[in-house]
Parts: structure tokens; C-alpha cells; sequence
């Protein structure tokens, strides 16, 4: 038996074959081409042929996957058509270069680009980057990319795999995921999460080739992978592969049900999504309603800032897909960890307590009035409110509001339908904010607890650097002292108050959040039922706080 250890991207347990797919090297090299015009006229043919595979490609993800997973591949679309990529291979072919060469470089550099940025999500790009990069060289090459074809349930290991390859493969085949490489941003991981399938990225090392068709198991809980197990091992997934089987089927049960504990407490479960997409899942798993639609997505994936008409459209969705249940949009939130490089954010020496959110937005109130009016336009659609995130201050809010205030006087005087009375509310996310509530509650209508960011600036621990994980307490009592102090000043005003951050989903951490009054808990779809099995499982007459803070 050998055991690999990496990143999960999906809890499950995966049990079957396990089939090593290694992708096969383009002896592509820097010979000198016919000539510049007769070089950049074989780029633009092969450009061409691959946005028509893409466009099929999309096609055959809306069919197989969804149309969350369709557009990665219309963002490929955008890459591939891109003109940062055009001008570097044309950069490439005014030093003699052949075509295929002058591509084969130009993916590599910006891929170099992408993977040394510090926001995990658009460092993931970088195999994105490759994936059209290698398209359009092929394309050129007139080969075709590699294919894998499952005769037998498997469990598929590469050094990584592009989305092509994995939106292709059967489904009713493919049991998870191993890769050498990648993160859990990755487009192979959020497929891999669309189509629940137990995988584990970035073991590190190359698993070999003498245990192809050997038996693997894929824990996606501890992120271990067991090659060739021993009996005693393969006996034990097996039992608690059989045991999650049935509490899937126990928990389905639940998907219509009330969010109610032992004692009464009435506590909404909703869920967090990147897209209107995501709504579907949201639906699909019992959600009451969506606590966090993290709109920045839509300026990540965009080359430049998107259009009033692009957001209207998305926000639409989402309140449409949701069918008269509670949305809330958080305003953008680009900076520190996320960033957009057509927004050109000054580098900083803490980007974590540095120009992010809003207060990007006080410089440049147009994205904010763009956004709003976006916002306001879908409220007539739905029951939407807007959140927004990196408050400090009441007066901050009151500048949103002002804003607010002018795109509904717009609205209005072209006769465009709206909610005038849409809730906005704000997030709790820094030390500051949480310790006057009070204040901030006066001038904000409802709050969501982002505890990623409250317990790094409460513990001064950068939860990006991994040198600090063993420092990093989530449950450390300072942190959920805050949110005491936040709830119980938020209540006294009347208002309600939600977490949205990772600490949502910590069972262990449920009847504290019903104990203190906490109004909806929002977690991603997967974790939905088995938070709501949680909240009707809790007595809050039996919890002693004296336990947590």
C-alpha cells in the first residue's frame, strides 16, 4: 500500500480503479518560420478553429455538467481571443519564431504571470492559460489533443487535467480526481465539486505508472489517497463509504424541511454562491434562501469592468432562479486576495489591510453607482438585498446610501421598475466594526459575520500564509466574544444579523450560534443538510456559553 497526501476539493469516498494518464509532449521547436505575415496568419486560422471547439466544448458542458461548468469555457473563449495573448505571440513572431513555437511561449509567460500573483483564484488561471495556449498550438500542429477514453468506473491521476479533457470524459465512469499539481481554485477542481466527485489535488509527487488498474481509494475528507490498500484499510472505506451512502439518504429527507431546533429556535439556512448558476444548486439542496452572492467573480473573470447591462443580467438570474426566496448580493469585493489587473491597485506591503472594497470605491464611486443601479434594476425581479462588505464606520454607510439614493432618483425619473425599499446591509469583518454595532445598526438594516477576515484581523494572522496555520484558531473565544458583542447590539436595534464565513459550516460551533441569537447561518450547497440535521438536533436550553467564550 502507498499513501499520497494532498488538498481535497470535494468530501466523499471514492473506491474503484485507478487509471494514470500521462499527457503526451508537443516536439514543438524554435525553428524560424516562413516569415512574419505567413507565421500570423497560421495563428489567426488556428485561433479561429479553437474558439469553434470551445464553442462545442461549452455546448457539451451545458449538456453533461451545467451551465456553471459551460462557462469556463466561455471564458477560455475570451482567453483565447484576447489581445494580451496576441500581442505577446506576435512579440514572439517578430523575432523569426514559427508559429506553434511563438504560441507555445507566449501561454507559458502569461501562465508565469498568472501563477506568481497572490490571489489564489487568479494564480489557478494559469492552467487555464496553458489549456488555450496548448489548443491553439495543436490547432497550428493540426493534432489532435489528447483524448481518455474510461471503459471501467476509475479513478483518473495526472500531473493535472485541463477542462476539456474532464467536461469529455463518461460521467457515469469517472468516480474522482488525483493530481499531481493544481489547487483547489482550479477549474478541475470546481468541476470536480459541480459534479460531486471525492478528489485530491496537489499530492506533490507523480504516482507511477505500475499501479495503473490497481485499486485506490480517494479519501476527500483527510485529502489521502491509498494506492494498492491493504485489506483492513479497503474493509474500512468501504463501511464508511456504505455509511455516507445512507446518511445522503437520511438527509434528503430534510430538503423541504424547517430550520427549527429541539427548543423551538428558528434559524434560517441559506447558501453561498460565486454565480447564478450556483442558484441551482442552492435549490437542488434545500436552501431557504442565498446569504452570500459573491458578485466580485464577475470582475475576476472579466478583462475589464463589467457593464451595467452584464451585472443586471446575472443578478436577474439569481433572484429569478431563486423564486421569491431571500438573495444577497455583496457589493464587490476586489483587493487584497483578489485581484483584477484592469483595476491597476497599487502594490502594498499588507494588501490584507490595505485598498480593497468600498473603500476603492470612495475614490471611484462610478463602480459603486454601476453596480447599484445593476442591483436596483433586478430588485424588481425578486426578494434581493445588497450587502456590502469592509465597513468600519457609520459614516461609510451613509455614503452608500447617499449613492444609493441618487441611482434611485435616476431610476425612477426613467421610469424603470425597481424595489425602493431593498434592504442594504453590511458585513462584519474587522474588530472595528463589530465592536460598534450599535452605531453601525442605526444606519444598516442587517449584518452577515464574514469570520474568514474577522478572525485574521482579530488574531493579526494573514490566513493566506501557511507558515501561520498553527497559530490560526478559528474558535478562539476572542473571535466569537466579537460576534456575541455584535449580535446582542444588533438585536436591540431591531435588525437581524447571519454568518456567511467559513465558521457557518463548524458543527461544533452550531448550537452557539443558535444560543446567541444568530438569525440565518449561510453555507456552501453541500454543507446545507447537514447543518440543517444539526439545527434540529440542538437544545439551546442545554448550552453553556461559559464552553465557548
Amino acid at each position: 500500500m502507498q499513501v499520497f497526501e494532498g488538498k481535497s476539493v470535494f468530501e466523499g469516498i471514492a473506491i474503484g480503479k485507478l487509471r494514470i494518464f500521462r499527457h503526451e509532449k508537443r516536439d514543438v521547436t524554435d525553428a524560424q518560420g516562413e516569415g512574419f505575415e505567413a507565421e500570423k496568419a497560421k495563428f489567426i486560422a488556428a485561433r479561429e478553429k479553437a474558439v469553434g471547439i470551445l464553442r462545442k466544448l461549452c455546448d457539451a458542458a451545458l449538456q453533461n455538467v451545467g451551465s456553471d461548468s459551460a462557462e469556463i469555457f466561455e471564458m477560455h473563449i475570451m482567453m483565447t481571443e484576447d489581445l494580451d495573448l496576441e500581442d505577446a505571440v506576435t512579440e514572439n513572431l517578430t523575432q523569426g519564431y514559427n508559429a506553434a513555437y511563438a504560441v507555445e511561449q507566449a501561454g507559458f509567460s502569461l501562465s508565469q504571470i498568472f501563477s506568481s500573483m497572490d490571489d489564489a483564484y487568479m494564480k489557478a488561471r494559469s492552467v487555464d492559460i496553458l489549456d488555450v495556449s496548448g489548443r491553439i498550438r495543436d490547432c497550428i500542429l493540426g493534432v489532435e489533443q489528447d483524448a481518455i477514453t474510461l471503459t471501467e468506473p476509475s479513478v483518473l491521476a495526472a500531473s493535472d487535467f485541463t477542462p476539456s479533457e474532464v467536461v469529455q470524459l463518461d460521467k457515469q465512469k469517472l468516480l474522482g480526481f488525483v493530481t499531481t499539481f493544481g489547487s483547489d481554485n482550479s477549474h478541475t477542481a470546481i468541476l470536480a465539486r459541480t459534479m460531486a466527485l471525492p478528489s485530491v489535488v496537489n499530492i506533490g509527487v507523480s504516482v507511477s505508472q505500475e499501479f495503473d488498474g490497481c485499486t485506490v481509494v480517494v479519501d476527500g475528507f483527510t485529502g489521502k489517497v491509498y494506492v494498492d490498500p491493504d485489506q483492513k484499510t479497503l474493509d474500512a472505506y468501504t463501511k464508511k463509504q456504505r455509511d455516507l451512502a445512507e446518511e445522503r439518504e437520511r438527509l434528503a429527507v430534510l430538503k423541504n424541511a424547517e430550520s427549527v431546533s429541539l427548543d423551538g429556535v428558528k434559524t434560517f439556512v441559506y447558501c453561498n454562491v460565486g454565480k447564478s448558476a450556483d442558484c441551482d444548486l442552492a435549490n437542488e439542496n434545500g436552501a431557504e434562501g442565498i446569504g452570500l452572492f459573491r458578485s466580485e467573480f464577475l470582475y475576476l473573470e472579466a478583462s475589464d469592468y463589467p457593464s451595467e447591462e452584464v451585472q443586471f443580467a446575472e443578478y436577474r438570474a439569481a433572484v429569478e432562479k431563486m423564486q421569491g426566496k431571500p438573495v444577497v448580493i455583496r457589493t464587490m469585493d476586489i483587493g487584497a486576495d483578489k485581484q483584477a489587473a484592469y483595476f491597476q491597485l497599487p502594490k502594498e506591503e499588507n494588501p490584507a489591510l490595505g485598498y480593497r472594497s468600498v473603500r476603492i470605491c470612495f475614490d471611484r464611486p462610478q463602480i459603486m453607482k454601476t453596480q447599484l443601479r445593476a442591483l436596483y434594476r433586478a430588485s424588481a425581479y425578486g426578494k434581493l438585498s445588497v450587502m456590502v462588505p469592509m465597513i468600519i464606520s457609520a459614516d461609510e454607510v451613509r455614503w452608500v446610501r447617499s449613492v444609493a439614493d441618487e441611482v434611485k432618483s435616476e431610476l425612477k425619473k426613467e421610469g424603470v421598475a425597481f424595489d425602493a425599499e431593498m434592504p442594504i446591509g453590511i458585513m462584519i469583518e474587522t474588530p472595528a466594526a463589530a465592536m460598534i454595532a450599535d452605531e453601525l445598526a442605526e444606519v444598516a438594516d442587517f449584518f452577515s459575520v464574514g469570520t474568514n477576515d474577522l478572525t485574521q484581523y482579530t488574531l493579526a494572522i494573514d490566513r493566506q500564509n501557511q507558515n501561520l496555520e498553527k497559530f490560526y484558531n478559528s474558535r478562539h473565544k476572542a473571535v466569537l466574544r466579537l460576534i456575541k458583542r455584535a449580535a446582542d447590539c444588533i438585536h436591540a436595534k431591531g435588525k437581524w444579523i447571519g454568518i456567511c464565513g467559513e465558521l457557518a459550516r463548524d458543527f461544533g460551533l452550531t448550537e452557539f450560534f443558535l444560543k446567541i441569537g444568530i438569525d440565518e447561518l449561510s453555507v456552501s450547497p453541500p454543507y446545507i443538510l447537514k447543518l440543517r440535521d444539526t439545527v434540529q438536533k440542538t437544545d439551546t436550553r442545554k448550552v453553556d456559553l461559559s464552553h465557548y467564550i
